[in-house]
């Protein structure tokens, strides 16, 4: 019954995600935030009543311009996207980040956007991020009524600590992570998940990295961290708007793509107890201190 249960869940997920994972329907428009006194851009679909809306946070040394093509796809699906340009430098406050994020939803939710044909509905609020705005995304969620989803993307260490933060996050969230993680990332992501207070969806790629997630592909080639992740990019946008069409704009059709047993191809999913034993895993050899400490080492 329940090897049923879960291929009928995996089956819905696979039917939306192709699609998902492509340009949607609406035409998108793109402004500034500078207007509202804070740097950075915005996404919107051309017109909309009451649409979800999101804040988007960008990983470390990586400006927006770089989730161009992440940031118009969710807008053509009918989602705002306000992605502040701040804390792009070498030393970024991630604390600060985290009320930049916040305020981007306050704008979202108490303004006309786009031509003044559009409006997002402030019960229908999120916040989203990739690497480090992912953390910050978590920080800024933390005992928050005013988030109503969360996104991370391959999350990164913050200080305050994302990880302490998730104890006290409620909003449904999606956690996605890598199968394949180098000594430029570290384990954050199962941690985070195993540690949230609300219902949580973990995926973990088998492709894609945080290194590989953003659209500078001649750095990342110059850098020597490898091919452009077109592939993984695509599901990994799929997957996130499917799971705010669901938790914001409450569309029933897309349920799978917040039930934390769904899997679709080279997307393995996490929970319960085996999400915890994968994200806290217990070593008894007599080298486990030596091992946690190389592994801190590597991240």
């Amino acid at each position: 019954m329940l090897s049923t249960i879960l291929d009928s869940v995996a089956e819905n997920l696979n039917k939306h995600l192709s699609k998902l994972s492509k340009r949607g329907p609406y035409r998108v428009l793109v402004g500034d935030l500078n207007y509202a006194g804070l740097p950075g851009k915005i996404y919107t679909p051309a017109e909309g009543n009451g649409i979800p809306g999101v804040a988007f946070g960008h990983d470390w040394l990586k400006p927006i311009k770089h989730y161009h093509q992440t940031l118009r796809h969710l807008a053509s699906w009918g989602i705002a996207v306000a992605a502040p340009d701040t804390e792009t430098g070498f030393m970024p406050d991630h604390k600060g980040f985290a009320s930049d994020l916040d305020s981007a939803m306050q704008i979202l939710g108490g303004v006309k956007l786009g031509s003044g044909n559009v409006t997002v509905n402030p019960a229908r609020l999120g916040v989203i991020g990739h690497g480090m705005g992912a953390g910050a995304a978590v920080l800024a969620a933390a005992n928050r009524d005013i988030v109503h989803a969360v996104g991370a993307i391959y999350p990164a260490k913050t200080s305050p600590s994302a990880l302490d933060a998730a104890f006290s996050v409620k909003a449904p969230g999606l956690v996605i992570g890598s199968a394949q993680l180098s000594l430029f990332e570290t384990p954050e992501a199962s941690k985070l998940a195993a540690n949230w207070a609300g219902h949580v969806a973990y995926r973990e790629m088998e492709k894609g990295t945080q290194q590989g997630f953003s659209e500078d592909a001649l750095f990342q080639l110059f850098a020597g961290i490898g091919r452009p992740q077109t592939g993984a990019q695509e599901t990994v946008r799929g997957l996130i708007t499917g799971f705010l069409l669901h938790t914001l704009a409450e569309e029933k059709k897309y349920k799978a793509f917040s039930d934390p047993t769904a899997e679709a191809k080279k997307v393995k999913s996490y929970f319960g107890q085996e999400l915890q034993e994968h994200a806290f895993p217990k070593d008894n050899s007599p080298f486990a201190f030596l091992n946690e400490k190389n592994q801190e080492i590597a991240s």
